[in-house]
């Protein structure tokens, strides 16, 4: 645990002096998500109707902004070749840079998320359900594309590839995510929703640190 509280805690404190890379996805996610109320305008059934589907999508959009350079300056600077000689087994370091990830990308989304719902008029029930759908699914997100990040780890032109090998596999995700704030909207059940969001999060978490971790062995190799 101490070596992956220090991942973390490196990860974070690189960020931390790049501070323009955090504001550059907070920025995106705020200024898109403002715009659709600007355009469509004070028509606030349609704006309540299309909240779920314009919100998840502009946080998936997001997350990805930072996913490119998850592992890229570590493996430029050949420090994901000194973690894999480490004895800490780089299963567990990897899943600390994806931990420091969704806490640069996804955790700023939720916490943004009551204010981005109140300029689509939602209601206190469904800003509570909206903001437990991203604190689900947005890990999800951090997890999965991990796994596209370390596929694409010197490959030329490896942000169109990475796009092309993630936003399939953040479908489900997408749909259950926005389609439990719509449930709630519109006094359905969301139970369903956020049991199939949980099996997705198990899942990822499972699964997913030993295929990024596979996936930047090969491309340390």
């Amino acid at each position: 645990m101490s070596a992956l509280l220090a991942v973390i805690r490196r990860d974070l404190l690189l960020v931390m002096r790049r501070k323009s890379e955090v504001l550059t996805i907070l920025f995106f996610f705020v200024i898109v998500t403002s715009l659709f109320p600007l355009g469509i305008g004070a028509d606030t059934a349609l704006l309540r109707k299309i909240a779920p589907g314009v919100i998840w999508v502009t946080a998936l959009l997001s997350t990805m902004l930072g996913l490119q350079r998850l592992f890229a300056s570590d493996f430029a600077d050949g420090t994901l070749e000194q973690m894999a000689l480490s004895p800490t087994p780089l299963t567990l370091l990897v899943g600390g840079k994806i931990a420091a990830h969704w806490l640069v990308c996804g955790l700023p989304l939720v916490l943004l998320a009551p204010v981005i719902g109140l300029q689509f008029d939602l209601d206190a029930s469904t800003l509570g359900t909206f903001i437990l759908a991203l604190l689900i699914g947005t890990p999800i997100l951090s997890l999965i594309g991990a796994i596209g990040a370390a596929l694409t780890l010197g490959v030329r032109g490896g942000g169109v590839l990475l796009s092309l090998l993630v936003l399939p596999l953040y479908i489900p995700v997408l749909i259950f995510g926005a389609g439990a704030v719509y449930a709630q909207s519109v006094g359905l059940d969301v139970g369903g929703h956020f049991s199939v969001l949980a099996a997705l999060l198990v899942l990822a978490l499972f699964f997913a640190p030993w295929a990024t971790t596979a996936a930047v062995r090969i491309a340390i190799e």
